[in-house]
Parts: structure tokens; C-alpha cells; sequence
């Protein structure tokens, strides 16, 4: 039986349906939605500014409130609280790094591009192969 169960969102349909899926099909076990905002790279377009930012993970929180909010929001319609977390970094793999302290990971499929929903996306993809607990996919 899982006690712990993580839920990256990162703002999109598939993460939402996850977060969905987590709530209904394991009522009893504590869910913790985890948001990765970007590293600042050259490469990196909007995490670039938080290379500007005197407070990075003050700055990353702002970043991830508003997907926080919606998922406090769909716990909330099913009578559940929710924990949260975020990281800065690559997401796949920071959500592998905060899989070991679950049980398993559920995540969509893939985000919300076209590219995204032909193939199953390079981050569950690398979670997958990388993650030291089962992952569920949804779609």
C-alpha cells in the first residue's frame, strides 16, 4: 500500500488529470504536488530572469503559485489537502531526486504541445527510466 505519493504539475491538462487521478484512485495517501521551475541558463528564455532575482526561491514560489493554486484547488473540490514543494532545475531531474522519498510517482504523459501529445514527453520519459519508485502515467 502507498503512504506517499509525488504529483509534478507543471500547469498543464495532463499534470491537472494527474493530480486527478492521484486524489481518486489513493484516497488515504498523502499527495505532494511538485513544481520545477527552470534553472537560469542563457538557453532558458523566462528562467533566465531568475538569475536576476535576490531571492531565487522566493522568486521560484511566485513562479509556481498560480499551478500550487489550482492544485490546492482540485485537492480542495475532493475535501483533501495536499503538501507542496518546489524546486529549481531541470525537472525530470529534480522530480527523480524527489521521488525517493515516495512511494511512487504519478504524472501526465506529456505537456501541452503538439510535439507533447504524439509522443510520450522527454521528462516522463526520463522519469520513467530513472525513477527509483513506480511511475503512473496518465493521459
Amino acid at each position: 500500500m502507498l503512504s506517499r505519493v509525488l504529483v509534478p504539475m507543471d500547469g498543464s491538462e495532463m499534470a491537472e488529470r494527474a493530480l486527478e487521478y492521484a486524489l481518486d484512485n489513493h484516497p488515504d495517501t498523502d499527495v505532494t504536488v511538485l513544481v520545477v521551475v527552470g534553472e537560469p541558463t542563457a538557453m532558458m528564455g523566462e528562467a533566465m530572469s531568475l538569475a536576476f532575482e535576490a531571492d531565487l526561491e522566493a522568486a521560484a514560489r511566485e513562479r509556481a503559485d498560480a499551478v500550487i493554486g489550482r492544485a490546492e484547488a482540485i485537492a480542495a473540490d475532493r475535501g483533501v489537502e495536499i503538501d507542496t514543494a518546489v524546486d529549481i532545475g531541470r525537472p525530470a531531474r529534480a522530480i527523480v531526486a524527489h521521488a525517493a522519498d515516495h512511494d511512487a510517482v504519478v504524472l501526465g504523459s506529456h505537456g501541452g504541445d503538439l510535439s507533447g501529445r504524439l509522443f510520450v514527453g522527454n521528462v516522463a520519459e526520463t522519469v520513467f527510466r530513472r525513477s527509483p519508485v513506480p511511475v503512473t502515467t496518465v493521459r
